[in-house]
């Protein structure tokens, strides 16, 4: 099974060290999990913004006075 070294300081490889044992986990295996968690999360991301691309023309016709914020005068702010 391939494999990596990853290099820390002494400070972050401390707290990478404390993240693990609170979760009850060995420092390779939170590690491992930290980036399955990530890829997981942005291929989420990547189909929750595809999803809500497809839709935007159906919500905007069901809903014409909606404005996004950013648009808004003022942006987010005017909301």
């Amino acid at each position: 099974m391939p494999s990596l070294n990853v290099s820390f300081t002494d400070e972050e490889l401390e707290g990478v060290r404390a993240a693990a044992a609170a979760e009850g986990k060995s420092l390779k295996q939170y590690l491992h999990d930290l980036g399955v968690r990530e890829m997981q999360r942005r291929q989420f991301v990547s189909g929750a913004a595809a999803w809500a691309d497809r839709l935007r023309g159906e919500f905007d016709d069901a809903f014409p006075d909606e404005v996004p914020p950013s648009e808004r005068h003022g942006g987010s702010a005017a909301a």
